[in-house]
């Protein structure tokens, strides 16, 4: 074991959190379950989509609020963090142990929230990208990593299980996280001044804004409809920007505080086993499968063979197909059903959807852990593919369908394709450190899943980027053959401007689909429900190469192996 870390924090290293004698191992496993239920709060990032898109106009979005696209991009620059930090701190981790890397986590994820707050709260999206984004992501990377090698140590007797009881507290972090959200932005919400219903305001267009004349002069308003009051409790019409609150700011620093403290409590509740210890009447099995080694490659050397960068290639293709649609998960049910089944899909259903994918992650994160324990890492990973992808081509389908036939069967089919799709994108990343441990050893099996999760970082980045910019084009191609098919005199009508500033009207949030639709000719299809077809379909393409990644999965070489024994056989224990 080595020596105690220098200086005031040593308390926190891993010498000095051995486990004694007759310690029960099942006391880990919670503590491991609220740091990630804690992080995993960051798949609840949709809930704040709308409130940070709308941050000035509040019930509806001005000029100068955030876009979508800036705002999902958040979330992306935050995983992107968590990978990096996980792949850098996992040497770290070896080291230090599962305590100290803890308790950095709890500063920087809570700290993260913080800073956020402080950048709505201004106006400044940089700072919500330097909070959340890097400095969260960071605390996200280092709160992942800090339990999964202790509990593959604590629980060698069913590694599948271990990881997925850790990993399947990240998954459910958004099943507390959204409701939780939900409920601050409501207390902390303030609507903005009402100057009266929209015909009863003198409003003019400049460059795409809509300003009107008050007593105390112009000032810059957005116009609301009743759906989009109805939270507040307002009346459609005309209201002042700048003038309310979303309640973004206020919950962001709430929630800092509070994930700062669990945090910190239960990262002082980890232990380590001793130096060559396993469970109480258990024998490890001979190896049963070619697909499970008995021998050790060290962190370094494991870069250096084929099966690290076919599993980084699983977990990079499987994460970016399902995390570009978390991201958007709210907004996408929304503008798929929503528009064509507005009785069913409200604003409550979307955010019940929202949960119900963290309920699925999470069980799927245990359930399909837990399975690989007996079919088999490879086997487990076929399923994910193959079901996956024939689950995603589905999709673009129901959108279709219900576009034109507004039935139920579709959106069941919708719900259920998506919940098992996100069942399986929880479980990959359950049962990946298993895979590792079954690939690599033990030994460095901490390290080698950190460096691992830079899948996840690319992931972050290719999922949003190729939902929002595919989404983003459809629109802009939707946009246009709407504008072509409106009455010229109705549409300079409805916006105050002619067709001709089409492109500023856009850009200033003031001409929509929704909002094209109600002057469109009567049997127009309203293209809302189909804007995410083409990303499903390259969604499902990336699951196919993942699929031939791991068919071809083999053994490590024996030159792979690291030449000194196993820890478990430490001699005399």
């Amino acid at each position: 074991m080595s020596n105690a870390a220098p200086g005031a924090l040593g308390f926190l290293h891993k010498s000095h959190i051995v486990a004694e004698p007759g310690f029960n191992r099942w006391r880990v496993p919670p503590a491991s379950i609220a740091i990630h239920l804690c992080i995993g709060s960051v798949y609840a990032w949709s809930v704040f989509n709308p409130p940070l898109t709308r941050e000035l106009g509040v019930v509806a979005s001005s000029a100068d609020d955030w876009s979508l696209s800036s705002v999902v991009w958040i979330f992306s620059v935050a995983i992107v963090f968590l990978g990096l930090a996980a792949a850098f701190a996992g040497k770290w981790l070896e080291e230090v142990g599962p305590r100290m890397v803890g308790v950095v986590a709890a500063f920087l994820w809570g700290g993260g929230f913080i800073i956020g707050s402080l950048g709505i709260s201004s106006h400044q999206l940089w700072l919500v990208y330097l909070g959340y984004g890097v400095l969260g992501g960071c605390g996200l990377g280092l709160g992942y990593v800090s339990p999964v090698s202790t509990l593959i140590r604590w629980f060698p007797d069913r590694r599948g299980m271990a990881t997925g009881m850790a990993i399947m507290g990240f998954g459910g972090g958004a099943m507390i996280a959204a409701p939780v959200k939900g409920w601050l932005l409501n207390l902390y919400a303030k609507a903005p001044d009402y100057l009266g219903a929209q015909d009863a305001v003198a409003t003019v267009v400049e460059g795409g804004r809509v300003f009107a004349e008050t007593a105390s002069g112009r000032v810059e308003v957005v116009i609301a409809s009743a759906a989009q009051v109805a939270d507040f409790g307002g009346q459609a019409g005309v209201y002042v920007v700048g003038t309310g609150a979303t309640g973004a700011a206020q919950t962001f620093m709430t929630l800092g505080i509070f994930y700062f403290v669990v945090m910190i409590l239960a990262a002082f509740q980890y232990r380590v086993p001793a130096q060559g210890w396993k469970p109480a009447g258990w024998t490890p099995k001979p190896v049963a499968s070619g697909m499970v080694s008995d021998s050790n490659v060290h962190i370094d050397q494991a870069l250096k063979t084929p099966q690290f960068w076919q599993l980084w290639i699983m977990l990079c293709f499987n994460v970016t197909a399902g995390i570009g649609v978390i991201g958007v998960a709210k907004t996408m049910m929304s503008e798929i059903f929503g528009t064509v089944m507005p009785l069913v899909v409200t604003a409550g259903f979307a955010s019940t959807y929202v949960l119900m994918i963290s309920v699925f992650n999470m069980v799927g994160r245990f359930f399909w852990a837990s399975t690989s324990d007996y079919i088999g890492r490879k086997a487990t990973y076929m399923c994910f593919f193959v079901l996956g992808t024939l689950l995603y081509m589905s999709i673009p389908y129901f959108a279709s369908a219900v576009a034109t036939n507004p039935a139920m069967i579709y959106l069941i089919g919708f719900y259920a394709a998506t919940m098992i799709i996100f069942s399986m994108y929880g479980g990959g990343f359950a049962t990946i450190p298993a895979y590792l441990a079954d690939m690599f050893g033990t030994m460095h099996v901490g390290g080698i899943h950190g460096r691992l999760l830079t899948a996840w970082s690319t992931a972050g980045v290719l999922g949003p980027l190729a939902i929002t910019s595919l989404r983003q084009m459809s629109v802009t191609n939707a946009i246009q053959d709407l504008a072509a098919k409106v009455d010229p005199a109705a549409f300079a009508g409805k916006f105050g401007a002619p067709l001709a500033q089409l492109d500023q009207l856009v850009a200033a949030k003031t001409v929509t689909i929704a909002k094209l639709m109600e002057i469109a000719p009567a049997g127009t299809i309203d293209p809302t429900p189909s804007l995410y077809n083409t990303t499903m379909y390259c969604m499902a393409a990336l699951l196919v190469v993942a699929l031939f990644a791991n068919l071809l999965m083999k053994p490590v070489k024996a030159h792979h192996h690291h030449e000194e024994p196993r820890l478990q056989a430490v001699p005399g224990e």
